[in-house]
């Protein structure tokens, strides 16, 4: 697949709580990202932010992950193959080294945000 051949409404990235909160762990899927560059973007700094959000301070690269295999939450481009981004390539990364701010950015990315809205 490339970005050339979005599919109709655009690619959408498909969030899972891994609390297992919800019967399919599917909390919701997010559409319209008129990339799949995009659309891998979003992915990544979502899943990035919700590492840091189980980040506790002094804890291991262990116990964050630990954490996040119970409270985080994953995502994935639906449809997207081998070209989808995928959470299981840099987990561990996340893990060794917190993130800056502009990695856990998604919501610059999102595309239900309303470009005229300020949301600072």
């Amino acid at each position: 697949m490339s970005d050339l051949f979005a599919p109709p409404g655009g690619w959408r990235v498909r969030i899972l709580d891994l609390s297992g909160a919800s019967e399919d762990n599917v909390t919701e899927e997010v559409g319209g990202f008129p990339t799949l560059m995009q659309a891998n973007a979003f992915a990544r700094r979502y899943v990035r932010d919700s590492v840091e959000r189980c980040r506790a301070a002094g804890a291991s690269a262990r116990e964050v992950l630990d954490a996040w295999f119970a409270f985080g939450e994953d995502a994935e481009v639906v449809d997207a193959g081998e070209a989808g981004w995928r959470s299981n390539t840099e987990l561990q990364d996340f893990a060794d080294r917190p993130a800056a701010e502009e990695e856990r950015d998604w919501r610059a990315l999102d595309p239900r945000r309303d470009p005229g809205l300020d949301l600072e």
